[in-house]
């Protein structure tokens, strides 16, 4: 799954360049995934449960791709190490095994633009 979504990506980024707003993008993607017949939540709410107590963490992910790959985007300048820590929350709360965090705002989506995490609940089934 990974591949298809790292292809539809590139795909947006070949057509629209870097630049444009997170949005722009977004909405971009779920239309290549509607394309693609791929099975997604975008804007996806993450509720937990603590002590018998289901809390709203007010968090969003912008993609969950077919409940197993949690799909991050972002168009910034910079990566900052908080886009990691905020991709690997969402994975750890949601149970998912793998998580894409996506910058289009870069010049070639697989050498700068994409990186992947590993759930750490699940790097020795991968």
């Amino acid at each position: 799954m990974e591949y298809e979504i790292t292809g539809a990506c590139i795909d947006i980024h070949k057509s629209l360049g870097p630049g444009l707003l997170e949005s722009v993008y977004h909405r971009c993607l779920e239309r290549e995934l509607q394309l693609r017949n791929i099975s997604y939540i975008s804007e996806h709410i993450i509720d937990i449960e603590y002590k018998d107590t289901i809390i709203n963490t007010a968090l969003r992910v912008d993609i969950l791709v077919e409940n197993c790959l949690v799909v991050e985007l972002k168009s910034v300048e910079t990566m900052h190490p908080i886009y990691e820590a905020q991709i690997l929350t969402y994975m750890k709360l949601l149970n998912a095994p793998k998580g894409l965090l996506i910058n289009f705002n870069c010049t070639n989506i697989i050498h700068n633009g994409k990186k992947t995490f590993v759930n750490e609940l699940y790097r020795n089934l991968l």
